[in-house]
């Protein structure tokens, strides 16, 4: 699997061509960053455009105000393209949607498996207990620059499909009584937290706490490559790790 990485002088992005020279089968086509200076015989380029060489599909790690380029590449090429940036605006994430029409693209809020199965979780405890106040608490190091993260809003995208009457509630602050339908979303930025995520569900009787929590950045290398690996082969749409994992 010949892979270009997107954001390659990133943290995540250097934690992918790490993982992928260790991982047999996969390699690199092209180490892809505004910080690069474009040098063909070392595989690194400053700008997506500047490689037409071979490659079987693209993994993203650069930064949502590059949505546009990186689709319209991928789409240029017909390539598959795992996207694990964050942040998007609503005019950023139409047009991932409209490159999944044509190209197989894989979405995800997060790319950690745990975190997945905690998305699982926190719809089927928001459906058996659905009058429960829900609040999210997410943590994450100070250098994040979205908020809240994109894992918060994908879980309670979640526990919205179960709930629909739901409205999010970003922070709280001022005077005024919770109501029943809001999900609280709280983002805390503090050291170099990788990742906290925490889902409060409570009835008023009892309490079911979700929690999440990364220790090594490393796992999201992992998760999408297990992504790129999965999504190879796959007719244009829009997947991501629900789909992946089949729920």
């Amino acid at each position: 699997m010949k892979t270009i990485v997107h954001g390659a002088t990133g943290h995540m992005g250097r934690c992918v061509l790490k993982l992928l020279s260790e991982t047999p089968g996969c390699t690199l086509a092209a180490a892809v960053s505004p910080e690069l200076t474009t040098d063909a015989a070392r595989g690194e380029y400053n700008a997506l455009p500047e490689y037409q060489g071979p490659a079987d599909l693209i993994i993203d790690f650069s930064f949502h105000g590059a949505t546009h380029d990186l689709m319209a590449y991928a789409l240029s090429r017909q390539l598959p393209v795992v996207v694990c940036t964050t942040g998007q605006t609503e005019a950023e994430k139409a047009e991932i949607f409209a490159a999944a029409e044509k190209i197989p693209v894989f979405f995800s809020g997060n790319m950690s498996l745990g975190v997945a199965l905690l998305v699982k979780l926190a719809k089927e405890t928001a459906r058996a207990f659905p009058g429960a106040d829900i609040e999210i608490v997410e943590t994450h190091h100070h250098r994040k620059l979205d908020a809240p993260s994109g894992t918060a809003l994908m879980l309670a995208d979640a526990i919205q499909s179960v709930r629909p009457q739901s409205t999010y509630h970003l922070g709280r602050a001022g005077s005024g009584q919770r109501t029943p339908e809001e999900i609280g979303i709280h983002a805390i930025r503090r050291g170099n937290v990788v990742g906290i995520h925490e889902i409060l569900i409570d009835t008023g009787t009892e309490t079911i706490t979700l929690k999440h929590e990364a220790h090594d950045r490393a796992l999201f290398a992992q998760g999408a490559l297990r992504a790129a690996e999965y999504l190879l082969g796959k007719p244009a749409g829009l997947y991501n790790m629900q789909t992946m994992l089949g729920g």
